[in-house]
């Protein structure tokens, strides 16, 4: 098992902070909007969650 990040697509605003701050390069923008692009890269430092300014970010368990 494994946390990786989830984004809810109807909070997020499109600032790319998580982008920027991600320093896994887990982040994409899709539609102008953040997508989880790589989520195997992630190491659950959760600098994508304190970051974003609309908390839109939680991260979840999963398989992986």
């Amino acid at each position: 098992m494994k946390k990786i990040p989830v984004i809810d697509r109807g909070l997020c605003i499109g600032c790319e902070i998580c982008v920027e701050v991600c320093e896994n390069e887990v982040f994409e923008m899709c539609s102008e909007k953040a997508c989880v692009m790589y989520p195997e890269r992630c190491t659950g430092c959760e600098l994508c969650v304190e970051n974003c300014p609309v908390d839109a970010i939680s991260m979840k368990w999963t398989d992986f």
